[in-house]
């Protein structure tokens, strides 16, 4: 049986790179060679969301363990989103990448064991055949619980929103409850779940959404859940840095996963990147701002401890 916890521990070693480029298409910031013919017509932009998504891949494929495709940006489109959503996570498979699907689900009961069977686990175990999704933990426990469950059934894993990178984060995740924050008992529960489930490389299959944004907490949080894995949003684009998110990291440079989206896949808009490739050259953009963001985290972080064989 699988276990996601090492899957993402073995592939990070292996591309000596814990970055998860996010998958988050913008139809006005597409370059010029891909924009559909009318950006009011959802199918022409679905069709638009695959082609610039599947070349992404193609692109970071060789370079990092992972991408994130935003559900939302492929939902705007309706049907025709969705199906393109569902070529977009084969294909990135089918070039070794594993797939977080971002899509903050949940519910309770059956609805939240219906969203965990259609979302997780490969070769035919769901509809859309993620290997891990993002979930809010605002219900409670129980329904967390279903998550757990079919991601352990089926090699899968998740990551629950602890302390998210957003400035209007702690009008709940801040606020005590009995003297602790509120962030610190959602932790609480998922370092339980990933000790519970833990693998091989000492992480289990229940992560947390940790952001960049607040490295104190970062800090923090690392301490107190030794065995969870870190998804981390915020680097970059949102002001986070690779001194910023080190702390997430243990000893040997596992334990977190940077995500960056916007400063990725559209660094062909960034002046830096525009100068040098234009929108014609997009493709190489997106690859100078990978091995940008890989050299900073191997720089200024214990990720740099992944390239000592």
């Amino acid at each position: 049986m699988k276990h996601f916890g090492d899957e993402l521990a073995n592939a990070i070693q292996r591309t000596a790179a814990p970055v998860v480029v996010g998958l988050d298409p913008r139809v006005n910031q597409l370059p010029a060679g891909l924009q559909p013919a009318d950006p009011q017509n959802y199918a022409q932009q679905a069709q638009a969301y695959g082609q610039f998504c599947q070349a992404v891949i193609d692109v970071v494929a060789p370079l990092v363990p992972a991408v994130k495709p935003q559900v939302a940006f492929f939902e705007e489109c309706g049907p025709a989103g969705m199906t393109v959503l569902a070529e977009v996570i084969a294909y990135a498979q089918q070039q070794g990448l594993l797939v977080i699907l971002d899509g903050k689900r949940n519910d309770i009961g059956s609805t939240a064991e219906a969203y965990a069977r259609g979302i997780l686990g490969r070769e035919d175990q769901s509809a859309w055949g993620a290997d891990a999704v993002t979930v809010s933990p605002y219900l409670g426990a129980d329904s967390l619980q279903p998550f757990i469950q079919v991601a352990a059934d089926r090699g899968a894993g998740l990551f629950v929103l602890v302390k998210t990178s957003n400035p209007g984060s702690g009008m709940l995740q801040d606020q005590l409850v009995n003297g602790e924050p509120l962030y610190r008992r959602v932790a609480a529960f998922v370092e339980d779940q990933s000790e519970q489930t833990r693998g091989q490389r000492g992480y289990g299959i229940v992560g947390a959404v940790v952001g960049a944004t607040y490295p104190q907490q970062i800090a923090e949080l690392r301490t107190t859940m030794p065995q969870t894995w870190f998804l981390v949003p915020g680097f970059g684009s949102q002001g986070g840095s690779a001194q910023d998110v080190a702390p997430a990291f243990d000893s040997r440079g596992l334990g977190a996963i940077v995500n960056n989206s916007r400063g990725i896949i559209f660094a062909h808009r960034k002046e830096e990147y525009h100068d040098r490739f234009g929108d014609a050259r997009w493709q190489e953009a997106v690859e100078a701002a990978t091995r940008e963001m890989i050299a900073q985290l191997r720089a200024e972080t214990p990720a740099g401890r992944l390239t000592d064989k």
